[in-house]
């Protein structure tokens, strides 16, 4: 399990502009699609920068390249929500440009975006924890495991087979977008602490 990626929130059809954009046409096109900036690109459609509406207040008839901050900040689809959302915190921006490993445009997020997976609902996280945490990736049935959401707050109560599957069940839990805290009320039916991972693939399990 992971974190959300930017790659599944961006949207990826973006208003952006070249250097020799008109500072009239950005200004446009800002009012037009009610956004805060666009990236500026090269000919190759790289990022090189951003226009903002605080640039556009610069005096003069510029273009974009002659307006826009330089160099762009910009993420990478992989980067999960967190750490981007740390980054827009620190750069003090509303949006970033998602490029591919030759920086090229390929999406743009915005804080509006990641607070889509910070306010996910509790009926969400728990689906999520039984399917995809439980069920897909630690094959552990529903019927083993009473999970309970509340603003986010998960409680996992139930008896596993292996003590092992214990601390990773509450790591797996904990890395669910929107999850704040996960209280542990899970036993085992064998205690396998002490055994090597080895010992633990071979031995058999009390039914």
């Amino acid at each position: 399990m992971r974190h959300a990626e930017v790659g599944f929130l961006m949207t990826d059809e973006v208003v952006s502009v070249i250097g020799r954009t008109p500072s009239a046409d950005v200004s446009a096109l800002l009012v037009e699609h009610d956004i805060s900036g666009v990236p500026v690109l090269d000919e190759d459609d790289r990022v090189i920068g951003l226009v903002s509406r605080t640039d556009l207040l610069a005096l003069g008839h510029l273009n974009a390249r002659e307006l826009m901050s330089a160099p762009a900040v910009t993420v990478h689809a992989e980067l999960s929500v967190a750490e981007t959302a740390r980054l827009m915190t620190r750069r003090g921006v509303e949006r970033l440009p998602v490029v591919d490993e030759e920086d090229r445009l390929v999406g743009i997020v915005t804080r509006r975006d990641l607070l889509r997976v910070f306010l996910r609902p509790d009926h969400e996280i728990r689906r999520c924890l039984i399917e995809d945490v439980l069920g897909e990736t630690m094959g552990i049935g529903s019927d083993s495991v009473d999970v309970h959401v509340l603003d986010g707050v998960v409680t996992l109560d139930g008896r596993l087979a292996r003590g092992s599957q214990i601390p990773v069940a509450l790591r797996l839990a904990r890395q669910v977008d929107g999850v704040v805290a996960v209280t542990d009320r899970l036993t085992a039916r064998f205690d396998d602490s002490r055994l090597t991972p080895t010992d633990r693939s071979t031995k058999s399990v009390p039914r």
